[in-house]
């Protein structure tokens, strides 16, 4: 990261498109040659059972060792339509890599399996798309949310010949790739180029700028349409409960994430002196990261819990360390301080694990000094989005579906975030996507042609 001026918190525009350039660069041709050569191609490949879209890693990597990069290319976008977003932002080091046979001594280094997955997509060649679009069926299918879950539900349901219309409440698709990644994972408008690509396959009419309030509106689009996906993540922001919490320079991470992903001109972005990110997970690795790089002096990440209970990877922790973020475990958000309308710090009580497992409080009291603080604790539905009671949630607040994404309402599924299947990855996404798709592809034939799956209720 460049180093920034600190006598006025504001830096050139070269170190700006430094500190928020690729933070993976791509492999170059000889390099991803090598890197291909590395790979043992195992029979029964661990990597494969660890990727959560399936893709067949040995295959795909044969293939750039043969320089048949249109060929690799094709085996991980028949998985994997999002192929190259989640090879830049998925956690391959705690998935296939992990799962590599290299990890072993006497190397104990993987094959870079996520970066010959973006060299493959980056460098595909053929101009056409690379599936051709079924006879249309004149079945029609709602997507509601334009995230990795729902764009790999349409893409795969207009592969098969169905009409699809992805209702999205921004007014450009994409979901978190859009809004919620760091700027530095996903670079140069890629969320955009990828969907241009995805929507190639035709069949597929985008309503941008339409919120669907399913407490309304579900049940309309359960008729309107022969079958409902919904892929709607995870919008509202979990509150701390605090009473001072709504508190003028306390923030929600991922609207200030989705704010620096918009903005053209980081110049032109308030940077705070002493920045205090609260939470554990990657999204608070990423505003913590951000704010740094934005040229804030001072971000410290404080969690309830220890280093170990973090839900960030440990490579996501390192990179916040190399960033020059500070990490402070077992620290529980108990207020906040202001000074004329100006956040001043943030209260903490110290924590510690009770034999039992149980989170208790020490009694010691900090307060750390910050001018700004990022909320970053998770994410849940938006409350009023299920006044419509038909459609069952989980006890965690999630929408309940079976083991093929299928509601309690016979023709709506849904995935990604806002199910309670998995991590909230998104791999995950995609993949969920994808196998509701396969539902919905089956539900829609004609009787004589189904296959029996019992009623489909979770």
């Amino acid at each position: 990261m460049a180093s920034k001026d600190i006598r006025n918190h504001r830096m050139s525009d070269e170190v700006y498109q430094e500190n928020f350039s690729d933070i993976k660069p791509p492999l170059s041709f000889y390099q991803s040659r090598l890197e291909a050569g590395r790979c043992l191609y195992c029979h029964d490949a661990p990597c494969i059972s660890a990727c959560p879209t399936g893709i067949n890693i040995p295959s795909f990597i044969h293939r750039i060792a043969d320089q048949n990069v249109d060929g690799a290319a094709q085996v991980i976008l028949e998985e994997n339509i999002l192929g190259g977003s989640c090879a830049r932002v998925c956690p391959t080091e705690v998935l296939c890599e992990q799962a590599c046979v290299r990890n072993h001594p006497p190397e104990c280094k993987p094959v870079m399996i996520g970066r010959l997955q973006r060299f493959a997509i980056d460098h595909r060649q053929t101009a056409a798309h690379p599936f051709i679009r079924a006879q249309t069926t004149g079945r029609s299918v709602a997507v509601v949310g334009a995230g990795p879950a729902g764009l790999a539900c349409a893409h795969k349901l207009a592969r098969l010949g169905h009409d699809i219309t992805v209702f999205d409440a921004h007014s450009k698709p994409g979901g978190l790739n859009e809004y919620g990644i760091a700027a530095y994972k996903l670079v140069e408008d890629y969320a955009q180029k990828e969907i241009r690509f995805i929507f190639e396959i035709g069949g597929i009419t985008l309503e941008a700028g339409s919120r669907i309030n399913l407490g309304h509106q579900l049940a309309d689009l359960s008729v309107q349409f022969d079958a409902v996906f919904l892929g709607i993540g995870l919008e509202s922001a979990k509150s701390l409960g605090l009473p001072d919490e709504p508190s003028e320079g306390v923030e929600e991470a991922l609207g200030a994430i989705k704010t620096l992903r918009q903005t053209k001109n980081l110049a032109e972005l308030p940077v705070a002196s002493r920045v205090v990110v609260i939470g554990g997970g990657n999204t608070a690795i990423d505003i913590a990261c951000q704010m740094r790089r934005l040229g804030a002096e001072e971000v410290t990440l404080a969690y309830r819990r220890g280093i170990q209970q973090m839900s960030a990877t440990h490579h996501e922790q390192l990179f916040a360390k190399e960033n020059g973020v500070r990490i402070i475990p077992w620290m529980k958000p108990t207020g906040f301080e202001s000074k004329a309308g100006q956040l001043r710090g943030v209260r903490f009580v110290r924590t510690a694990e009770a034999p039992t497992g149980e989170l208790i409080e020490t009694g010691e009291q900090i307060t750390m000094t910050a001018d700004r603080a990022y909320k970053a604790i998770g994410q849940t539905i938006t409350a009023d989005s299920f006044a419509y009671g038909k459609l069952a949630l989980s006890k965690n607040g999630k929408i309940r579906v079976n083991d093929q994404f299928r509601t309690s309402i016979s023709n709506v599924w849904a995935g990604g975030d806002c199910v309670d299947k998995g991590e909230d990855l998104t791999v995950h996404a995609v993949q969920h996507g994808k196998l509701a798709a396969q539902a919905i592809h089956q539900f829609l034939q004609p009787p004589e042609v189904q296959v029996e799956q019992g009623d489909g209720r979770p």
